[in-house]
């Protein structure tokens, strides 16, 4: 269905899925899906299908954790669980996507501030009571929701002029491993090999043992300690 709406450039069809997925329409999950049309049209790929996913063919590499990953995936097809999502802790908006085996892949990153121009002068203000402050009244979120839907349409046809677009080589990614799981002497659960530590030759979860691992939360990638 997805691979249909892009093929036939059904923008509003897109958004629509952007909303069931995302949970709303945004300038951002807009800007993730025009983004990856661009990417998928200038390397020759289409969204990934059934062969395509089990094999990691294609990788779509993020440089944000935001709402612009949501439009990735969804026009993509590349997502965390299917291993053909790469997330890089650098607070851009771009999308790299690249060919497994030549390892071709073409950049897309798009200018925030130069966007701007097409936002409405009341969004700031809405965004930062609602959004930012979350101290926006019922009428401020509503006149949001308005405006980011009329924006989400805006950024989805966006021509490729607004945006940096780059022909680069991506060094090799390893394919994703399968491991075998542990279960946790403490709390009977099961774990994956390498994420169990020994403790007098008993295998352990990295959190019954007390040792600390990473989260990705809204500000990106952090460690949590025990």
């Amino acid at each position: 269905m997805i691979s249909e709406l892009i093929a036939n450039r059904d923008y509003d069809g897109l958004l629509e899925v952007a909303r069931e997925f995302h949970g709303h329409i945004c300038p951002y999950v807009a800007l993730g899906i025009r983004a990856s049309m661009i990417a998928m049209e200038e390397l020759g790929v289409r969204r990934l299908d059934f062969r395509a996913s089990v094999d990691e063919r294609i990788l779509a590499i993020v440089e944000t954790n935001n709402c612009f990953a949501d439009g990735v995936q969804i026009a993509t097809g590349c997502t965390l669980g299917n291993n053909s999502l790469i997330y890089l802790d650098l607070g851009k908006t771009a999308l790299t996507l690249v060919k497994r085996g030549s390892w071709e892949g073409v950049r897309v990153y798009a200018d925030g501030e130069k966007l701007r121009k097409y936002y409405p002068p009341e969004v700031e203000g809405l965004f930062d009571r609602v959004v930012r402050k979350r101290n926006g009244t019922q009428e401020d979120a509503q006149r949001l929701r308005t405006l980011w839907e009329e924006l989400g349409g805006v950024m989805i046809r966006l021509p490729e002029k607004e945006f940096k677009i780059e022909q680069v080589k991506v060094p090799p990614v390893e394919p994703a491993p399968i491991f075998d799981s542990i279960r946790c002497s403490r709390c009977g659960e099961l774990a994956m090999a390498t994420r169990v530590v020994y403790i007098n030759e008993e295998p352990f979860c990295l959190k019954c043992a007390g040792e600390r691992y990473h989260a990705v939360i809204g500000r990106g990638i952090v460690e949590v300690k025990p």
